[in-house]
């Protein structure tokens, strides 16, 4: 062994230097054994040849030129420059070469604003001209020339892109930035997502995952990865079943402050990267302005994620040579740091002189380059401009109607009364609970012609028709396999063994798998994750369930940013649904609403379909259309809590073999004299039920009462005709168990008014307004919910 002088040096070098490590939190001896001797030893250094080093200095010199050119030919645009953390690029084509040796097939890579066009155009490969054109209008570019876009757009450093990246090794492999708003970190669970769904093969009966099929790559902000809570809640889908990704490159482009906030004041622990401890990721610090020592520590991340299959995280340790935007003044808030970073050379300058005095360059090669590159770039714009017409501002071409439901969804009742019983199909060794068994046994006659379908068999049928039909199906969310309210029961488990036996992925007619996982207590995160895998799967119904429908509070970034707006402003839709448990039974204001209004205030441009269903089989037809329409679109679904079980909702197999889905229901049964009918009531969802046991005791003085089964796009035709059948409506009411500011009750109102103009004014009852959406006692909210019914029905 050596002796303490003699290794001194060795151990200076290895931890004294450009790059730091740490990897003693991490909780396996294996891989902290591993990771001391590949960084004491020195395998993942790799010297460079002469050639690869001019390599390595002209990527630098592109992304250098780019963003002096951009600044000077866009004076006080906002560009988020990359300059700080120039290596960025050639770290990212380092890891990219890795993956693709290693087999990816795909890279997906999430960022905020930092450094984005210059990886737009080095990595992804997106043309200069495009970069301009966004500069020059909000344009892009087709055939080389500007035409308008649709939609409503995005800012420049928002927008996603695909390209392809040909290796060293003559591999290409598709590279795909994914358009990320202004919320920072709220990418991160959607490429975690997408990547899942890259590498899930979805044909057969069982869903394989193959983690080198993809990779993804996730670049934070420093601030924004101590600071924002999104990060946390991705870290903790990384090792879970049916969320890993076979590890997740996690890159912070360490700009050491945030906006304008000093590290002191923007988190608590002593690095940007301390988060990551917590979660079992090695950190290799990297000084951004050692260029070399920076795709070091990529062939040391990419090889930990080769051997163990997990996340890991670099911290490129750099700066930001001007504000926060390019208009930004810095020296207003860190004016030291500042005075320093303004005589700093670049990491260009710094690699070309370490070059020159190792004779690997000649002296003035490197400002010849760059010159170079520059002037192609002003060449670049000059033919830009002569080529690209001007264009007159227009609108966007108006998005067409949603098609309506064309699509048979009915299943012939032989075919549901086969599945149904290979649903109730299980191993003969297999102990299913007592009591379960008795519960699943009740749906084997429930097919007969009495009504008996509740709403999970429903779903389960519906499901199970889809499969045999080649769809893909996965099903997320908090205690998803048995059900909030132990509905569901999709996933069963032996009392004796603890195993586990789903009967839907055990279907012999089965031509796409069913996923079925329950989440995390995630909601940001995990439907983040959702909407990125059901965007990279089309095809699939992707379906996403909070435990209750408030739940959804804690995704509303993920709502308001990805599921609504993504469609106009990045042209990105898919079929993701979410199941939301709505509906008043007394449980106070954290367990009724789902918080309606709010899907209905994004609403527009037929950017997403909203449901409120009262009947099982009203369900199963809609859930069957959202997968097998050819139009994708989001689909929010009020589900029910006291429904799931109530007699007056189930469903017949008739129903469900020869129904369709009705976007409004009327109730013949009530009214058998329509023309008598002074009163219509119009609501939605669950209040149907209160209204009609009041309804029943009233025999030939009862309202009509209609129910909005779809509420968006609003079902202008079906309302329309349901309404021929009264013309001697004297007085129109809308009732709703939510408060008057929350619910339908605004959105209905300002449509049916429009439509019925010369009808009596749509008169509300329900709650009043209020602040909370309801009542935390079980007497209060009882003694108001028959004062609604009562004078909904006069």
């Amino acid at each position: 062994g050596a002796t303490l002088a003699e290794a001194l040096p060795f151990l200076q070098a290895t931890y004294c230097g450009t790059i730091a490590y740490e990897v003693e939190h991490i909780d396996s001896h294996e891989e902290r054994d591993w990771l001391r001797q590949v960084i004491e030893a020195g395998t993942y250094r790799t010297p460079l040849s002469p050639d690869e080093q001019r390599e390595l200095l002209s990527r630098l010199t592109h992304v250098e030129a780019l963003e002096r050119f951009l600044h000077r030919a866009y004076l006080g645009q906002k560009r988020f420059s990359i300059e700080g953390v120039d290596t960025l690029v050639p770290m990212l084509d380092a890891a990219i070469e890795s993956a693709a040796e290693g087999g990816s097939r795909d890279i997906v890579i999430g960022m905020a604003h930092r450094g984005r066009l210059n990886v737009l155009a080095h990595t992804v490969g997106r043309p200069y001209e495009t970069v301009f054109a966004e500069f020059e209008g909000g344009r892009h570019v087709e055939a080389g020339k500007l035409t308008p876009e649709g939609g409503t757009g995005d800012v420049k450093y928002h927008h996603g892109a695909e390209g392809a990246y040909r290796t060293r090794g003559g591999k290409t492999t598709t590279i795909t930035l994914l358009p990320n708003p202004s919320h920072l970190e709220y990418v991160n669970p959607v490429v975690c997502g997408r990547t899942r769904a890259e590498q899930t093969q979805h044909r057969g009966q069982v869903a394989s995952h193959d983690p080198s099929a993809a990779i993804a790559v996730l670049i934070h902000g420093d601030a924004a990865f101590a600071g924002q809570g999104v990060v946390a809640e991705t870290l903790n889908l990384s090792a879970l079943r049916g969320y890993g990704t076979g590890g997740t490159l996690h890159l912070i482009t360490n700009n050491q402050i945030g906006f304008t906030t000093d590290i002191a004041e923007a988190r608590s622990t002593q690095y940007a990267s301390d988060l990551a401890k917590g979660f079992d990721l090695p950190i290799v610090h990297v000084n951004a302005d050692d260029a070399e020592a920076c795709l070091d520590a990529v062939r040391l991340a990419m090889a930990y994620r080769q051997r163990f299959g997990k996340d890991v995280l670099i911290d490129l340790v750099g700066y930001r040579r001007h504000g926060h935007n390019e208009g930004d003044e810095p020296a207003y808030t860190q004016p030291l740091m500042y005075e320093r970073i303004k005589v700093l050379p670049t990491v260009r300058e710094q690699y070309a002189a370490r070059l020159v005095e190792a004779g690997v360059l000649e002296d003035a090669a490197s400002e010849q380059e760059y010159d170079a590159v520059y002037e192609k770039l002003v060449e670049t714009q000059r033919v830009f401009h002569a080529s690209s017409p001007r264009m007159a501002s227009q609108d966007g071409p108006e998005q067409a109607p949603s098609p309506r439901g064309l699509v048979p969804s009915a299943v012939p009742a032989e075919l549901l009364q086969a599945l149904n019983e290979q649903l109730l199909s299980w191993p003969e060794e297999f102990n299913v609970h007592p009591k379960l068994a008795k519960q699943l046994e009740r749906r084997r006659t429930a097919l007969s012609g009495e009504p008996s379908i509740e709403w999970a068999h429903a779903e389960a049928l519906a499901f199970a028709s889809l499969l045999t039909e080649g769809v893909p199906i996965r099903l997320t969310g908090q205690d998803t396999e048995r059900g909030t309210f132990s509905q569901r029961h999709l996933v069963l488990h032996d009392v004796s063994t603890g195993n586990t036996y789903a009967p839907l992925q055990h279907l012999p007619g089965a031509l796409a798998p069913m996923e079925v996982y329950n989440s995390p207590l995630s909601e940001m995160g995990a439907l983040g994750f959702e909407y990125g895998y059901a965007a990279a799967a089309p095809d699939a119904l992707v379906l996403w369930e909070a435990q209750f429908g408030d739940f959804i509070n804690s995704a509303q970034v993920i709502v308001d940013q990805f599921v609504a707006s993504g469609l106009s402003k990045w042209g990105v839709t898919s079929r993701l649904t979410l199941l939301l448990p709505h509906g008043y039974e007394g449980q106070g204001p954290e367990h009724s609403s789902a918080r309606l209004e709010r899907f209905l205030d994004l609403s527009a441009e037929h950017n997403m379909r909203i449901a409120n269903c009262t009947t099982p089989s009203q369900y199963f037809h809609l859930l069957r259309l959202q997968a097998l329409r050819k139009r994708r679109l989001p689909l929010i679904v009020m589900t029910p809590k006291s429904l799931l079980r109530l007699p007056q909702a189930f469903s017949t197999l008739a129903d469900l073999s020869s129904g369709r889905f009705i976007r409004v229901l009327d109730d013949p049964a009530l009214t058998p004299r329509p023309e008598h009918v002074r009163r219509v009531v119009l609501c939605s969802g669950k209040i149907y039920y209160d209204l009609l046991a009041e309804a029943e005791k009233r025999a030939g003085e009862a309202p009509a009462v209609l129910r909005f089964e779809q509420l968006f796009p609003f079902p202008t035709e079906e309302l329309l005709a349901a309404l021929e059948r009264y013309p001697n409506v004297d007085e129109w009411v809308w009732t709703q168990e939510e408060p008057r500011n929350m619910g339908p009750w605004r959105f209905v109102h300002e449509r049916v008014h429009s439509l019925v103009p010369s009808r009596p004014e749509l008169r509300y009852v329900g709650r009043p307004e209020r602040a909370s959406p309801a009542e935390g006692y079980p007497a209060l909210h009882a003694a108001e919910q028959q004062r609604i019914v009562t004078e909904a029905l006069g």
